[in-house]
């Protein structure tokens, strides 16, 4: 059974992409080094999202360089004052209400979803 799911994303943009994911969706660091964040968002299931230093030591060859392609789908309560906050931290798109189109530091590609 699987009982955890963390995406991991290499980053040359530690610091500015753990502040993006704690001001725009509630994820705060549960763990830190100078090339890791772990990061959590609080409540009762529990959503996990990992940055990695793109250039540490420890990763493959093959891996050594930022994320080049990801696309992301968050699913969120469809409050309007949640909507508008995040539409506007993030000059995100919507193509209408109840989908938000945003793009993290990296160049991730965020899609935000009302539950249908």
């Amino acid at each position: 059974m699987l009982t955890s799911f963390c995406p991991v994303i290499c980053t040359s943009r530690l610091g500015e992409s753990r502040s993006f994911y704690n001001r725009l969706f509630g994820f705060t660091a549960t763990y830190t080094t100078q090339w890791y964040a772990g990061l959590s968002r609080p409540g009762g299931r529990q959503h996990e999202l990992a940055l990695l230093d793109h250039a540490h030591p420890a990763l493959p060859e093959a891996l050594l360089r930022p994320v080049r392609a990801v696309r992301l789908t968050l699913a969120m309560d469809d409050t309007a004052e949640e909507w508008d906050r995040i539409a506007a931290l993030a000059a995100a798109e919507c193509p209408d209400r109840g989908h938000l189109v945003i793009t993290d530091p990296n160049g991730v590609r965020i899609d935000v979803v009302a539950p249908v």
